[in-house]
């Protein structure tokens, strides 16, 4: 099989793999919403209802994080950049993307970019704090005796 006919392929799996995660997406959702709505029920069910309704929250963060990742490969074969890495612009090998079909880059940058990811994705969403023990920062005590106070 040819690489032109391999991702033929593995476009058609990518369609399969964006409908399955639309359809579970729109289940999730409806479910979601059921939660809590319940007026009948102890304390028991309604810790029930908030412990199913986080994971399903979870799980439908995760598949449409895929879903993300599934589009952009479509529209990357759309572009002729699909199977090219984003990072080094060489050929992705085909056994990385039979494995892995919405992979945008080589081994070789992936690895490079786990292993020094850009400094927002670091803390993922919370702030990078100050280093306590970093002894070139000020502290707060420091900064109230170098302020000038009017007499």
């Amino acid at each position: 099989m040819s690489r032109k006919e391999a991702i033929l392929s593995l476009r058609e799996v990518l369609i399969k793999r964006r409908d399955a995660l639309r359809k579970v997406l729109a289940e999730n959702l409806s479910s979601m919403n059921g939660y809590g709505t319940q007026a009948n029920g102890d304390v028991v069910d309604a810790a029930l209802d908030a412990v199913h309704g986080e994971i399903s929250s979870q799980l439908a963060e995760v598949e449409s994080k895929e879903l993300a990742r599934v589009e952009n490969a479509l529209q990357r074969m759309r572009e002729g950049q699909y199977g090219v890495c984003e990072d080094c612009e060489v050929s992705i090998p085909m056994a990385r993307l039979m494995a892995l079909p919405y992979a945008t880059k080589c081994i070789q940058c992936q690895r490079e970019a786990e292993l020094h990811p850009p400094k927002q994705e670091k803390g993922g969403d919370w702030p990078e704090l100050a280093d306590p023990f970093d002894d070139d920062q000020y502290l707060s005590s420091d900064l109230l005796n170098e302020a000038e106070i009017p007499d």
